[in-house]
């Protein structure tokens, strides 16, 4: 089969390194804005540093995004991590065709702060590169401590957009934790990063996503997180339930018959013929997690912020 397009992109990226059972490869990037015509999530654009998540969540729906390169197995995404070129210049003039306000979300598809953000730093550059702008709505999701350390650069980038920071956090229990998210740091760490990021200024919330049925959907299981995230100083906190299109359930399938056999044939009776939950479920779902947000004075609005001091009035002044 001929390759074109990123598949023949992917393929002839040379290797950067490779460890015990991740390889990075080095990959051109046309451009870093992408657009998105979801009509589930809040945001026009998204940026995604890296191709690929070290991190190896059981439920991940990013897999896909491997197949794109014309990569099939689903754990590719996570042992193949490509790194993009970053160009600063570019970037900067992507984002002059932006209107004021634009809605961007960092990480949509892979987490910018996974283990090689220590080495590339991709995210930093991308976040640098907004403390010389101004003017747009960013959220970054993510499920590292490692975010702490830009906490001094995104002080800057907030005084001139608005910013969210979105833990995400699915539950407390370490040992379930390591067991659904195995080379994702421990949730008490991820939670020190909001702690830490809360000190700096810097909004952070957290999200529980996704809600795992029989795992972790009890009050008392996401009641636990929220408690916690109060107690680091989140702004915020919200959840939605999972959902498991096929890359992802060719490995959260075998995950359950490994550590959850019992749960096997009720996660079969609800996702075998759909990828999505249907049913009173979601709902019932929705109205808890905003019973527990309302609990402990959560924010009604996830993103609701005062303007930054910097966020410029003319569209004109956007770049600075």
């Amino acid at each position: 089969m001929k390759l074109v397009g990123i598949a023949k992109m992917a393929a002839e990226s040379p290797s950067l390194q490779a460890k015990n059972r991740v390889e990075y490869f080095d990959m051109p990037a046309r451009t870093f804005l992408a657009r998105c015509y979801s009509e589930r999530v809040p945001f026009r654009w998204m940026i995604n540093p890296y191709r690929g998540c070290e991190f190896g969540c059981k439920y991940c729906y990013a897999r896909y995004a491997h197949e794109f390169m014309e990569l099939r197995d689903p754990l590719d995404f996570e042992r193949r991590i490509f790194i993009k070129h970053f160009d600063t210049d570019a970037f900067l003039k992507e984002l002059a065709k932006l209107p004021l306000g634009e809605r961007i979300a960092i990480g949509t598809a892979t987490d910018p702060y996974q283990p090689a953000e220590r080495r590339y730093g991709i995210t930093r550059s991308i976040l640098e590169a907004f403390a010389r702008t101004a003017g747009y709505r960013l959220g970054i999701t993510t499920k590292s401590q490692l975010v702490a350390r830009d906490a001094e650069l995104l002080k800057e980038v907030s005084r001139r957009h608005f910013v969210t920071i979105s833990m995400t956090v699915t539950t407390i229990d370490r040992e379930l934790a390591r067991e659904i998210e195995p080379m994702a740091p421990r949730p008490d760490l991820r939670l020190s990063a909001v702690r830490a990021l809360s000190r700096h200024g810097v909004r952070a919330t957290v999200f529980c996503a996704p809600i795992l049925p029989l795992l972790t959907d009890t009050d008392a299981s996401l009641d636990a997180v929220a408690k916690a995230a109060r107690a680091a100083g989140a702004r915020g906190f919200g959840g939605n339930v999972v959902f498991l299109k096929p890359c992802a359930w060719q490995v959260f399938l075998p995950f359950l018959e490994q550590n959850y056999p019992l749960l096997v044939r009720r996660y079969r009776e609800r996702f075998d013929r759909s990828a999505y939950l249907r049913g009173d479920y979601p709902q019932r779902i929705a109205e808890r997690v905003a019973r527990i947000r309302r609990r402990y004075g959560f924010e009604e609005r996830f993103y609701e912020q005062q303007e930054p001091e910097l966020w410029p009035r003319d569209p004109q002044l956007t770049l600075f």
